[in-house]
């Protein structure tokens, strides 16, 4: 597929636009746009404590690159391990996943996906409830 990205351009998210997910986590959209479909790029915000629903994505490979933080990423067809900084997760399309924040401090990462990401990719496969959570 070619992009549509056909000029150059900077993009600033902004703070105020992180947003709280189902899935159990906060997202700024870095770069998620229709004119670019080959990739998106989310910085991921999970609270100490916290861990992600197991989920997959239909047909969009995830890379979940580590910023700050320690946790444990979970992708079906690997054991959990424990990843830090620097840290870099490759999650295939469709792979079960889901990450835990073993920490104190946030678990900061960038999901960068390919092609783009899109809500209806999205699948829940959580075997547990989904529990009330607390929004910070």
């Amino acid at each position: 597929m070619a992009s549509g990205l056909r000029s150059p351009l900077i993009h600033s998210p902004r703070e105020g636009e992180e947003y709280y997910t189902a899935e159990g986590c906060y997202i700024l959209e870095s770069w998620n746009r229709d004119l670019d479909p080959d990739v998106s790029v989310a910085r991921a915000r999970v609270v100490p404590g916290m861990t992600t629903r197991l989920h997959r994505l239909d047909g969009i490979a995830e890379r979940y690159l580590i910023l700050s933080g320690r946790g444990r990423a979970e992708v079906e067809g690997l054991a959990p391990r424990e990843v830090g900084p620097g840290d870099l997760v490759a999650i295939p399309a469709g792979a079960g996943q889901r990450i835990a924040n073993l920490g104190e401090t946030d678990l900061v990462f960038y999901a960068i996906c390919t092609p783009r990401f899109v809500p209806g990719a999205y699948q829940d496969i959580d075997p547990e409830p989904f529990p009330e959570r607390q929004v910070r």
